[in-house]
């Protein structure tokens, strides 16, 4: 099984506070559906997609982000969130990272609910909508950012923009494939694929606004013009003086 362990952080920038914080309270929000019951807490808290077009329960959107049907789903989501959160909260700043993770985590969630919900009333569950909004804006600011893969246990390293377009390019196909002639979702998909190509879309017009608008890491060649690493750096003061 290959699956990544790391990546190349940014040096410098913003302490990661809330990349770290949506970890644990998906870990603490994790033990305690399973405390007072995985099925009853995925039916009060999940995002019902019929409830949700009625115009009810749209709250559970907000609470669905920080629950997860079993302990592989929550270690994924971990992973995921912890390789590329930090280095995009390190780059925009606290506040703006958290607005952009919550906006994110929304438009997949309704991605999901208008696109592939046909399905029936099945709660949707689970962080990775909101974190692939994070994998949408990485691929943009950070492409060329090494990713640590693990193999068996051999380690190597692959640039960012291929492992996250073979993993959006999986997303699309499986999205994609879901659907009938059409248009209408099969039964039997228990992956909101359309939740995670809905978040990385938004991530990626959010990495190209961050990348124009806070300019605030360089790409760190060696001497052979090769990727080295990326550096936060200061910009003028002026440059804040409309923002937050």
């Amino acid at each position: 099984m290959i699956f990544p362990i790391g990546d190349d952080n940014v040096k410098g920038g913003a302490f990661p506070i809330f990349s770290y914080l949506f970890l644990a309270l998906n870990i603490i929000a994790f033990f305690y559906t399973v405390s007072y019951g995985l099925e009853n807490s995925v039916e009060l808290y999940g995002a019902d997609p019929c409830e949700i077009k009625s115009g009810r329960e749209w709250v559970n959107i907000f609470s669905s982000m920080f629950m997860h049907g079993g302990l592989v789903h929550l270690f994924g989501n971990m992973l995921f969130l912890w390789i590329f959160a930090d280095n995009i909260e390190a780059t925009v700043g606290n506040f703006r990272f958290l607005i952009f993770y919550i906006i994110g985590g929304v438009i997949a969630a309704y991605m999901h609910i208008f696109v592939a919900s046909g399905t029936g009333c099945v709660p949707m569950v689970g962080a990775s909508g909101a974190i692939s909004a994070v994998m949408g804006a990485y691929l943009i600011m950070f492409p060329r950012s090494r990713i640590k893969m693990l193999f068996v246990i051999r380690v190597f390293y692959i640039p960012a923009f291929i492992f996250l377009g073979f993993w959006i390019g999986e997303q699309l196909l499986s999205g994609f494939t879901s659907l009938d002639l059409f248009g209408e979702p099969k039964e039997g998909s228990q992956v909101a694929f359309w939740a995670h190509i809905g978040g990385f879309i938004f991530g990626v017009i959010a990495g190209f606004y961050f990348k124009n608008n806070f300019p605030k890491i360089i790409d760190v060649e060696d001497a052979q013009h090769h990727h080295k690493e990326y550096q936060s750096v200061k910009l003028p003061p002026k440059r804040f003086n409309n923002r937050f």
